[in-house]
């Protein structure tokens, strides 16, 4: 089987088409390219395997808000991921408000975690 090689603006027309396999052979083209700007436009326009590349460098470089921001655009594997690195032992989770201690919370010690002041 022959491997073809097409320019960008025909794939871009397919995929202003619909073409579903255009829009994945853009988002390896933007991958191949580090740009991570058309991967996230690709992904607003509800490009999955874009959604893939952009979780997969946001797991990889241990980005939680980055995640958190791709889920929130329509990418179910990016929560997944969330989830799983939120939720794995040894993960230390910050609450919120706390009157200004550090540790997150009233009276936590910073020095020994679990203790009050």
């Amino acid at each position: 089987m022959a491997t073809a090689n097409f320019d960008r603006e025909t794939l871009r027309a397919l995929a202003d088409e619909s073409n579903e396999t255009a829009l994945d052979r853009l988002a390896d083209l933007a991958e191949a390219r580090a740009d991570l700007d058309e991967l996230s436009e690709l992904l607003d326009e509800g490009c999955v395997h874009a959604g893939h590349l952009l979780t997969r460098r946001a797991v990889a470089a241990g980005d939680l808000l980055e995640l958190h921001r791709i889920s929130d655009a329509g990418c179910d594997e990016a929560g997944a991921e969330l989830e799983r690195l939120l939720s794995a032992p040894g993960v230390r989770r910050r609450r919120a408000g706390g009157a200004g201690r550090p540790g997150g919370h009233p009276g936590a010690c910073p020095r020994w975690p679990g203790r009050r002041w």
